[in-house]
């Protein structure tokens, strides 16, 4: 299958505009994650911070309050519909590979669990060394290996399971949860300074259906991809989640520990 870069796009600012606020309010249970982000960043008063892949600005409200009135930050997204959950906040609707600042403008860049849905994240580094300031900082996270993220695996598992393939190919969110992989394409756009560590992070539903809903409030373009599904094939993913759920049943609903890899990187 052929992958088209301008159709994938498409259906991520559709499927992320169409989320709007829902995806502030599911993403408030990784508030932990943002925390960790947040601190290996190792923001400091009066900063320049563009964030990337921003989403309803989570991140970029935590950096605001660490560099102050005297710093800046940018919310940065491909979804406007995203973007629009954070008035309060500069900023910029943009592709990622292709940002429309100038080089060396910011002192630290944050992608929060964003460089993967990038098509051509080698372009989207490129973008990010070229922002950074030379004595600047990227922080970004990214989902770990498919089996160690029942997360985000659970949902496509039943998918593959009971779905054809897609007819637009997705690049796997996946192809850089390995730390060796990840460093390599750290170090492929001329990063330096590579630190990679793991963070896990623990969620709860109440039973599948909450589980599933979750997840189409933070799916983007696969959001979009199923809300064209006829709507008995929709209830049925719905109901049939819960075989991939059952190795994580709690008394009281499933317990998801999931990982992610936080890196840290310099441009020079």
């Amino acid at each position: 299958m052929s992958f088209d870069t301008k159709q994938f796009k498409r259906l991520e600012r559709a499927g992320y505009d169409r989320l709007g606020p829902r995806y502030l309010a599911a993403a408030g249970a990784r508030s932990e994650l943002a925390a960790a982000l947040l601190a290996a960043a190792q923001l400091e008063p009066g900063q320049r911070v563009l964030d990337l892949a921003s989403g309803p600005g989570m991140l970029a409200r935590g950096a605001g309050a660490a560099v102050g009135p005297n710093g800046l930050v940018i919310a940065s997204d491909i979804s406007e519909g995203q973007l629009a959950c954070c008035p309060d906040l500069p900023r910029v609707a943009a592709d990622g590979e292709a940002l429309p600042f100038v080089a060396a403008g910011f002192d630290r860049v944050l992608c929060g669990l964003g460089l993967m849905f990038f098509p051509d994240e080698q372009a989207a580094l490129r973008e990010i060394r070229r922002v950074l300031a030379p004595h600047g900082r990227l922080a970004l996270s990214v989902w770990g290996a498919a089996d160690d993220v029942p997360l985000v695996e659970c949902a496509l598992a039943c998918m593959r399971r009971l779905l054809p393939p897609p007819r637009v190919a997705r690049p796997s969110i996946f192809r850089c949860g390995e730390a060796g992989e990840l460093d390599r394409r750290l170090a492929g756009a001329d990063f330096y300074g590579i630190e990679i560590r793991p963070h896990r992070f623990t969620v709860g539903f109440t039973d599948a259906a909450a589980y599933w809903q979750g997840f189409l409030d933070l799916a983007g373009g696969a959001a979009e991809s199923l809300s064209r599904l006829p709507a008995e094939k929709q209830q049925a993913l719905a109901a049939a989640v819960a075989a991939e759920l059952a190795p994580y049943a709690v008394p009281g609903g499933y317990r998801l520990t999931s990982t992610v890899l936080l890196a840290t990187a310099r441009p020079v």
